[in-house]
Parts: C-alpha cells; sequence; structure tokens
C-alpha cells in the first residue's frame, strides 16, 4: 500500500504546480494581482491571498486562475494539517469548477494552453488528496488523466521555464522511484524512461528562470535535496533563501532547521527550532503540533549532544506525548527516535530500568532508519555519550 501510495503521488507530482504558476498572462494589472498572491499564500497570509485572487475573478471571470488559485489556498491549509479533513470537500468542489472550465475553453480550442495548464493542475491536485485520503482507484485514475494533459502542453511549449518544473519533477522521479521501490519497475514500462540528472538540472533552471514558477522549483529541489540526495548544503542553500523570501512559511523554517541539524550546526539548529517553538507558542498560522513536536524533539537533541540529559528527557517526553495525539493509526518516526532517545537520556542519568523500558517500547514500535539495532545494541549496553 506504501509503494501505491508513493507511485500514486509521484504521478500526480508531474503536474503538481504548473498551473499555479504558468499563466502566460498579458495583462499587467492580472499578472500583478497573481504574482502577490502566490507571495501571500506561500508565506501563509491567506486572507491577503485571497483578496487578490478574488480580484483576478473579477477582473476575467471566464479565465481559470483565481478559481485555480483560491483552491491552492486551500490546498496549502490541508497541506499544514493533512489530519483535518473538514476542509476536503470545499477544495475538491473548487478543483471540479476549474475543470469545467477549463473543459468549455479546449471545446474552442484544444491547444489552449492555459486550459491544458490548469486542468491538468486541478486534476493532479485532486488525485493527491485522494490518495492522501487513501481513495487509491479514483488517486490512479486522476494520476493517469494529468500525465497525459501536461504531457500535451509541453508539446505545445517546449522552452518554457515554467514548464521545467512539470518536466524535471517527471524526470526526476521517473528514474529514482523505480530505483527505490522495485516493485514500480513494472508499472514505469508504459511510461517514459526518466533521467535524475536532466530533472534536477531542469529544476534548477526553473528555479532560477522560471516567471512563476521559481519558488516551487526550489521548494522541491530542497525536498529531493534532504530526502533522495542527502546533499544537506544545497537543502540549506535553498531553505535560507525561502526562509528569507517567506519569513512566515512554517515548512520553510523548519526546513532550515532540519538543514542545521544535518550538517551538525547544532547552535544554529537551537535558534530555528526556539523559534518554531515560540511561533506555536504564538498560536501563529501554520505553527500547529507538528511543528511543536519537531521542535520539541530537536531541541532535545541540542541538550542531549551537551550533556544535559535531564533537559532533553523532558523535550523528548514532551515530543512522545504530542506524537501520541498525532499519529493517528501509525506510529511515525518522532515517536520511534523521541523514545530511543528517551532511553539514552535515562542511560545518561544512570536509572537504567527506564531506559530499558524506552528501549523494549522501541522494539515493539516499526522499525524506523536504525531503530531497532540501536535499541538492542542499549539493551546489552548503556547508552553513553563517549
Amino acid at each position: 500500500m506504501k509503494l501505491l501510495f508513493f507511485f500514486l503521488i509521484f504521478l500526480s507530482l508531474v503536474s503538481l504546480s504548473q498551473p499555479l504558476e504558468a499563466q502566460w498572462v498579458s495583462d499587467p494589472e492580472f499578472d500583478s494581482h497573481a504574482q502577490k498572491g502566490i507571495d501571500y499564500t506561500y508565506n501563509l497570509d491567506f486572507d491577503a491571498a485571497t483578496r487578490e485572487f478574488k480580484e483576478l475573478i473579477n477582473l476575467q471571470p471566464e479565465h481559470p486562475a483565481g478559481h485555480f488559485f483560491l483552491a491552492m489556498v486551500d490546498w496549502w491549509r490541508i497541506l499544514l494539517d493533512l489530519e483535518d479533513e473538514s476542509r476536503d470537500e470545499e477544495f475538491i468542489n473548487k478543483l471540479d469548477k476549474v475543470i469545467q472550465m477549463c473543459d468549455a475553453r479546449l471545446k474552442k480550442d484544444e491547444k489552449d494552453l492555459t486550459a491544458l495548464f490548469f486542468k491538468g493542475g486541478a486534476i493532479g491536485f485532486r488525485g493527491r488528496l485522494r490518495a492522501n485520503r487513501g481513495s487509491w482507484l479514483k488517486a490512479a485514475n486522476d494520476g493517469r488523466r494529468a500525465l497525459g494533459i501536461v504531457k500535451k502542453a509541453s508539446e505545445l511549449a517546449p522552452e518554457n521555464h515554467d514548464i521545467l518544473l512539470g518536466t524535471g519533477i517527471y524526470n526526476y522521479y521517473a528514474e529514482v522511484a523505480p530505483q527505490r521501490y522495485p516493485l514500480l519497475k513494472p508499472l514505469m514500462w508504459f511510461l517514459p524512461k526518466g533521467d535524475k540528472r536532466k530533472g534536477i538540472e531542469q529544476l534548477r533552471l526553473c528555479s532560477e528562470n522560471a516567471k512563476y514558477a521559481r519558488t516551487e522549483a526550489a521548494y522541491f529541489l530542497m525536498q529531493l535535496y534532504f530526502f533522495f540526495e542527502k546533499d544537506y548544503w544545497n537543502v540549506l542553500q535553498l531553505a535560507a533563501e525561502l526562509h528569507r523570501k517567506y519569513p512566515n512559511n512554517s515548512l520553510f523554517h523548519r526546513y532550515l532547521g532540519r538543514a542545521y541539524v544535518a550538517i551538525n550546526r547544532m547552535e544554529d539548529a537551537k535558534g530555528i527550532f526556539t523559534e518554531v517553538l515560540k511561533r506555536h507558542d504564538e498560536s501563529r498560522p501554520g505553527y500547529n503540533k507538528a511543528s511543536a513536536r519537531e521542535a520539541y524533539y530537536y531541541l532535545g537533541m541540542y541538550e542531549l549532544n551537551f550533556g544535559k540529559p535531564e533537559e532533553a528527557l523532558k523535550l523528548f517526553t514532551l515530543a512522545e506525548r504530542l506524537s501520541q495525539d498525532l499519529d493517528k493509526g501509525t506510529v511515525s518516526g518522532f515517536r520511534v527516535m523521541a523514545n530511543l532517545r528517551i532511553g539514552m537520556a535515562y542511560d545518561l542519568l544512570k536509572k537504567r530500568n527506564e531506559a530499558v523500558q524506552s528501549y523494549r517500547r522501541v522494539l515493539a514500535m516499526n522499525e524506523y532508519e536504525d531503530s531497532h539495532k540501536l535499541a538492542k545494541q542499549y539493551i546489552q549496553t548503556p547508552y553513553s555519550a563517549y
């Protein structure tokens, strides 16, 4: 099921943000409102973004851009808290309206590039949400349809830098996904061959030269460098720039902290996650329980690394408690690793019985990275910082 989920996300990502970024509108006023609304959306100022996108509808009622952008405001609200399904129906309804508007344009001109992009993106986003919600067959069908539409749009405008977002994403994941998940190889027989290096280069060019897609391309580059390439210096560079441009975006903020942790700049990481926790306590948009859990965990790592097991134990315990609330039907990596670190903190405090209990809890959970190996090791030999 996880493999299927990954494949469906991979297909829907092909069209994830192309329509959001690639309208080629000629009206400067329309374009100005679109640009402002996109920036407001990334900076999580949803009310301001909504005002800008409604102005697009007032300016050009028959253009799908305003309706699509309004749906993207909903998407970011959903993305910040995927456990909350209360916005799903409204989001799907807005996407369906975009698809209907695009179909009307395509009946008049089957090569209407704007209609192709917005339709492909709307179907792709719908498929992505359906995959997140476990509607596998509907998600698979949306992914298949979106892929065909984006391919046609790419053939019509192959030199456009904004289009490189979609082709770059496809080229990268079409090579990487089957390598990581061999069971996907038979499915790839029916799709064009990927090229990882070409995909990265296309995304880089898009992030530097596209009119609208720069931020989205940088976001995808940051994610693939972090999760697949393990190139944390590039993650740091991209995260720092995204956080500078959109300082209120909690996801970009947290990626910057993760990058500092990955390259062992723990003082910098402490500063980032202290601010993340502060914004959570202030109820800032996007700084939810998941943000607080991550902050508690990495701040706990800082204290543990610098020989303060009592402080670390408190922070890891807070992360574990939030995981109990956040993990619904699954056990997250944060919960697994928080329990492992709790055991390590107990060992440093010479509380061996409590430490062993924590390690045994880890063994009762699903494997996450080397969690079982380390838990067995520390059951045999108490953890020591030296």
